[in-house]
């Protein structure tokens, strides 16, 4: 195993086993399996596990498999506080100390403010002083390390990195969302502040896993030995800018297959060859898109405020992965549910941003087309009575 540094000079494995995906045996997780899972990792050096309040029964069952087996010493727990739901001060004590009896712990290692999507939930977190809650949790043990995990656009992302003194931060970060969500520049600037970067859904959920059969070809004929996974988490731990990236492991020979990879992948290994296969698996991926749009964002900002790389990334990703209704939950939590939204219906046709997109790219109408497809009648209805229950 591979080991990276977090702030203050602790060892990371940088493969982190992310509990939410334990298998289930009917409404359950199948504790057996995933105790077989979790021990066989940490016997091989991974040393980081990912768990959340709203992962159902996950914290209770690492709380079991490190008790029970007497390996909490052994291991990093990272958990989070569902800031969503948190309507007061008291709430957060409550929700904190319940993690603690689920967890069989008396401090969590890498506690996260968990699904940021937008700044101000930052402040309402503020509002129930969160800040002096944090310093308290931090002075009695019960917390080491305080982090958050985002979804949203880079220039929240950055915002929110800059508000506090984080001891690191959590992203979906893949070669296919590069350039959306925090992406590459949002990486890169948690690094550049000494911030350490845990990477989650590398493989977009297995999507980078399923590619079309023309991409699979091509990973085969490059003569590399990659599977599909491979390559993916190769190019994660390529960049120095990333400490662990997590992997969503239910089967022992995943575990087994990604620590090979982990214990190999070193940053600055890949090759030209290797970078070339990773543009062609793009490009063959987006051979299905809609709009041929970069992410380079030189189009914003919108003056009335339209996430337009934003809804063009879910509008093909509708396209490209076959799956409209997962970049339709996509687009309605990571554009939709932010203090102001970026729907493309915000657009008055002023065409700022045609003036300066490099492709000459027909936005505005293509955010109508955008619109239209990601936002059905029942898809507005769900998006407008999210945003007033978690305005509350």
């Amino acid at each position: 195993m591979i080991y990276r540094k977090d702030r203050y000079g602790n060892e990371l494995s940088q493969l982190g086993y992310g509990c939410m995906r334990f298998t289930k045996k009917g409404t359950r997780i199948d504790y057996e399996k995933a105790e077989a899972e979790v021990l066989r990792a940490i016997e091989q050096g991974v040393n980081y596990f990912d768990t959340a309040y709203i992962y159902p029964g996950s914290e209770e069952c690492l709380g079991r498999i490190l008790d029970e087996n007497k390996c909490r010493d052994k291991i990093n727990i990272a958990t989070k506080l569902p800031q969503y739901m948190i309507k007061s001060a008291k709430a957060i004590d409550k929700t904190f100390e319940e993690e603690l009896r689920r967890l069989r712990t008396d401090y969590v290692d890498y506690y996260l403010m968990h699904m940021f999507t937008d700044y101000s939930e930052w402040e309402r977190l503020q509002s129930f002083g969160i800040e002096d809650w944090i310093k308290n949790r931090k002075e009695d043990g019960s917390i080491r390390q305080v982090g958050f995990s985002y979804h949203g656009d880079s220039e929240m992302f950055l915002k929110t990195l800059d508000a506090y003194d984080w001891d690191f931060c959590q992203v979906q970060y893949n070669y296919l969302d590069e350039n959306s969500q925090a992406g590459r520049r949002g990486v890169e600037a948690a690094a550049a502040k000494g911030i350490p970067v845990i990477i989650m859904e590398p493989l977009r959920g297995g999507k980078l896993v399923a590619l079309p059969a023309k991409a699979l070809e091509e990973i085969k004929e490059s003569g590399k030995g990659y599977s599909a996974a491979e390559l993916g988490l190769r190019w994660l731990w390529n960049q120095a800018e990333v400490t662990v990236v997590l992997s969503g492991m239910n089967s022992s020979e995943m575990v087994d297959e990604n620590i090979r990879i982990a214990s190999e992948a070193k940053a600055g290994s890949l090759e030209e060859d290797d970078f070339a296969l990773v543009e062609k698996v793009v490009g063959i991926i987006k051979e299905k898109e809609k709009v041929g749009c970069t992410g380079c964002r030189y189009c914003m900002p919108c003056p009335h405020g339209v996430d337009i790389p934003g809804n063009f990334h879910y509008y093909n990703l509708m396209y490209t992965e076959g799956k409209k209704g997962g970049a339709r939950r996509e687009f309605a939590r990571n554009v939709g549910l932010q203090a102001k939204p970026g729907f493309a219906s915000q657009c008055t046709g002023c065409g700022k941003c045609e003036a300066h997109c490099p492709q000459h790219i027909a936005i505005r109408d293509m955010l109508q087309q955008a619109d239209k497809d990601l936002r059905p009648p029942l898809y507005k209805l769900g998006i407008s009575v999210a945003r007033k229950f978690f305005s509350r």
